[in-house]
């Protein structure tokens, strides 16, 4: 048992030494120590903001000087070089019909790159449309799209996906807008309870009150106030359209034949590996994982910076 020492308060209620009226333990104890204790407890790994930067700004640079300094053409087909390993004149080797990987994986991730970010924008434009609408008009205007919401949300993503595709032709623009119309559902209620929450502010009151039109309020007061959130969402949402799309390319729906997706590459490197050719399977895979997890980092440090004390969400 820790040792205790005598501690009384003054005539003023300051407590002295060398009187003994109120007892605590001896250097504080564990009282005294509680406001400072750290949760217990593993912490979740996180990757650095600046090596997520990094690894974004190397993809694109990948994307944009790879094809003009590699002097190969990614169709070009020598069966008498098919299925070579990694060495210095194919880095990442060639595939089954003797084409080199590395352009066949950039010009695959220029392709699930503008995909992701055009319907990653597109998604968010409709999505901040209405969850805006719903939260700033109400009453049954928010009910009905808020059930519009739902009924979309109680589809999967993909058989819907799948479904649009289908009406098209095969081509990049319909898997955009395959990928846009099935991800616009969770911005749209980031955006309405973001325009909820402002609505009960007292600054908005005044700004009615003094006679502001809701057309004002709402492009001073409400449209500031979302777009740090549907900015965020729009980020978080590049990597899923990403693998959107390369889920739908993998199926071999969307986009023809002749061009390369990253889903569609690791699609066809699967026979190979069976034969312990694993550099097609890869070297794809990496260029799909790597992007969208720095790109998921990135969106995670500013969520941080929004809701400092969420910082584990993300995770």
């Amino acid at each position: 048992m820790a040792d205790l020492q005598p501690v009384a308060p003054t005539t003023a209620g300051t407590a002295t030494a060398g009187t003994a009226a109120v007892w605590r333990p001896a250097g504080g104890g564990p009282r005294g120590r509680r406001g400072r204790r750290r949760p217990s407890g593993p912490r979740p790994a996180r990757v650095s903001p600046a090596v997520c930067a990094a690894l974004v700004a190397a993809t694109v640079l990948a994307a944009l000087l790879v094809p003009l300094l590699v002097p190969f053409d990614q169709q070009a087909v020598d069966l008498s070089a098919k299925l070579l390993p990694p060495t210095p004149a194919h880095p990442f080797g060639t595939d089954d019909v003797g084409r080199d990987l590395l352009l066949r994986c950039v010009h695959g991730l220029r392709v699930s790159l503008l995909v992701g970010l055009v319907a990653a924008l597109a998604a968010t434009v409709i999505g901040t449309a209405v969850g805006a609408a719903a939260g700033a008009l109400g009453g049954w205007t928010d009910r009905l799209l808020m059930r519009v919401v739902d009924g979309f949300a109680s589809v999967p993503h993909l058989l819907l996906g799948i479904f649009v595709v289908a009406l098209f032709r095969p081509g990049v623009w319909p898997v955009v807008v395959s990928v846009a119309l099935t991800h616009w559902l969770s911005t749209a209620r980031i955006v309405r309870a973001e325009v909820l929450s402002l609505k009960s502010r007292p600054y908005l009151d005044a700004a009615v009150s003094g006679g502001a039109s809701r057309w004002r309020v709402a492009v001073r007061h409400l449209l500031p106030g979302v777009l740090p959130q549907a900015g965020l969402a729009a980020v978080l949402m590049v990597p899923h359209a990403i693998w959107h799309e390369s889920a739908l390319s993998f199926l071999g729906l969307g986009l023809p034949a002749h061009l390369a997706s990253l889903g569609s590459l690791v699609q066809a490197g699967r026979g190979s590996l069976l034969a312990g050719h694993w550099w097609p399977t890869l070297f794809p895979g990496l260029f799909l994982i790597v992007p969208t997890l720095a790109i998921a980092g990135l969106a995670g440090a500013w969520r941080d910076r929004l809701h400092p004390r969420r910082r584990s969400e993300l995770m």
